[in-house]
């Protein structure tokens, strides 16, 4: 069980997608499940001046450095290869360290600790859930969290390994 209660994480998430400059408190909720089905956490994701926030807490998870990506399908079926490539709206490489990246979808990676949960607390280069530049389309997206670190290179998913977590963007 991670320390700060659902309700509390999520007034802590919208306080510090203030602190980044969001204007709107448009937002999108997104319930997370592993291969098995089993709930992992709820995740969600805020417009900020800069980009999307994707905020919350995952359980349950191999503990250690994973990369977490938003996707450009919103659905999630296991092995979660529905869940398409990464979202790439600008058509650039893999990477946040790529010179030519990164893809819109790419975030740093995040760490779920030895109890497998993890907070999570990160913003997109750009984008918005709706209007230019939007993650929203008429098939939706998904958070897909894999097995592996992302090396933040490689194109075109950064060798992060199979996908174990995957939730539909529900906005």
């Amino acid at each position: 069980m991670h320390p700060f209660p659902r309700a509390t994480f999520i007034a802590l998430a919208l306080s510090a997608c203030s602190a980044y400059g969001g204007s709107s408190m448009e937002r999108a909720d997104v319930p997370m499940r592993d291969d098995m089905g089993r709930d992992v956490g709820t995740l969600v994701l805020t417009n900020t001046a800069g980009g999307l926030m994707l905020g919350g807490v995952v359980r349950g998870l191999p503990p250690g450095m994973h990369g977490i990506h938003l996707h450009t399908t919103g659905r999630c079926e296991a092995p979660f290869e529905s869940a398409g490539p990464h979202w790439n709206p600008m058509s650039r490489k893999h990477g946040l360290q790529n010179p030519e990246g990164p893809h819109l979808g790419d975030m740093p990676n995040v760490n779920v600790s030895a109890d497998g949960s993890a907070m999570v607390s990160l913003v997109t280069a750009g984008g918005t859930l709706r209007g230019r530049d939007a993650l929203l389309d008429s098939d939706g997206a998904a958070v897909v969290i894999h097995m592996s670190a992302d090396d933040n290179r490689s194109d075109p998913a950064g060798n992060s390994g199979s996908r174990i977590a995957c939730g539909v963007v529900r906005g």
